[in-house]
């Protein structure tokens, strides 16, 4: 249909709604060339997933994502399933001409994410799109931050910070989900969040990784086995199963344009629910965020009379602030699930002219040869390792 793009889902728990969400929401707040259809989403529990289209606004369900691939109807296909099987879903899509939206990290591996790129690069020239879903770079602040740097306005880059602290694994009791399983998530604290600040770290600097010194632990070796993989996460009592992920991982970095870096990913920080922080520190000035305080900004100009300067904080609720002007009158803050309406927005205008959407699964290969020289480090009593 002119003006539709029809859309297929695969997965539907957490990062399922937050991109059903987006997808329902983005034509009525963004003015997008192309309207996505929520044609049919899949998952491998017939019930679950008739259940969770009918909730989240899909007009159809499938238990065989090699069905949705072949649906006519379904021009586009977006991945929120566990690591371990975004390769073969997304090359499938590629291959079949579909344009493919996946979650981060890009894959399990670097030789996965090394496939996956070149079977990307090679649909681009077909006019077959992709892109990896690091949301956080639709946060209006973030966003506006890239700006800021890219326009100077830090001088000469020197540090970043950047950390992502959650407490939600804390209690041993709690149960050993697909998340602590290496062959299913690829690696733990460090993949799953920590690929964000990774990302988020050369998005902003416009530089890239290029090499670490890293650790990482396991805290919580052992868990109960989980007896359901549908509905609520429950525990087969006594039995127990082997964590074979990182519970946290440090490393420092040095970057391309001369500055290093500092990185902590941990699922251990006892009241931390979801505080990603990032700070830059340049010649003439630095900038620092933190996701609790999602709509702020601080900035600290450098050039200024010393007797006047110091950060400031910014409240990023202008309309003139990236995405901002399609919601609300300034100081009406905006949540966690606009950064996904954001990205959708933003691959639909690709799509609309015909050209590259960012983040691309290339710049997505680079995240994960980060994360495996992060665990070759680790691995090796954290000798230097260079990204490659």
């Amino acid at each position: 249909m002119a003006g539709q793009i029809g859309v297929g889902m695969v997965g539907y728990a957490f990062m399922g709604a937050a991109h059903s969400q987006a997808w329902r929401t983005v034509h009525h707040a963004f003015a997008v060339p192309l309207t996505p259809r929520m044609a049919v989403l899949c998952g491998r529990d017939a019930a679950a997933a008739e259940a969770a289209a009918a909730k989240l606004g899909w007009a159809a369900f499938e238990t065989d994502w090699k069905r949705v691939v072949d649906d006519e109807d379904v021009e586009l296909l977006d991945i929120c399933t566990p690591g371990d099987t975004h390769a073969e879903i997304a090359l499938a899509a590629l291959e079949a001409g579909k344009h493919v939206l996946c979650e981060k990290p890009l894959a399990n591996t670097v030789a996965e994410a090394e496939a996956m790129a070149a079977a990307a690069s090679a649909a681009a020239a077909r006019g077959v799109r992709s892109m990896v879903a690091f949301n956080y770079r639709r946060v209006p602040a973030l966003a506006f931050a890239r700006s800021l740097v890219a326009g100077g306005r830090l001088g000469e880059l020197r540090h970043v910070r950047a950390q992502y602290l959650q407490d939600w694994i804390v209690d041993p009791a709690f149960p050993l989900v697909w998340r602590l399983q290496k062959d299913k998530a690829g690696s733990g604290a460090l993949g799953d969040i920590g690929a964000h600040i990774v990302d988020l770290a050369q998005f902003l600097t416009g530089a890239r990784i290029t090499g670490v010194s890293a650790l990482t632990e396991t805290f919580v070796k052992e868990r109960p086995l989980v007896v359901s993989s549908s509905g609520l996460v429950a525990s087969s009592g006594s039995a127990r199963g082997e964590v074979t992920v990182d519970d946290a991982a440090l490393f420092t970095a040095r970057f391309d344009c001369g500055a290093i870096g500092s990185f902590e990913a941990t699922r251990f920080a006892s009241g931390r629910k979801n505080s990603m922080r990032i700070e830059l520190n340049g010649s003439a000035g630095s900038l620092a965020f933190d996701f609790e305080a999602m709509n702020e900004l601080h900035f600290h100009d450098h050039t200024a009379d010393p007797e006047l300067a110091g950060f400031r904080r910014i409240l990023v609720t202008e309309p003139g602030h990236p995405y901002v002007g399609a919601w609300w009158p300034p100081g009406h803050g905006l949540g966690y699930e606009h950064s996904f309406t954001h990205e959708i927005r933003d691959f639909l205008v690709a799509l609309g002219e015909g050209s590259d959407p960012a983040p691309s699964f290339a710049d997505g290969l680079q995240v994960q040869r980060v994360l495996d020289a992060v665990e070759r480090s680790a691995a090796a009593a954290s000798v230097w390792t260079p990204v490659r």
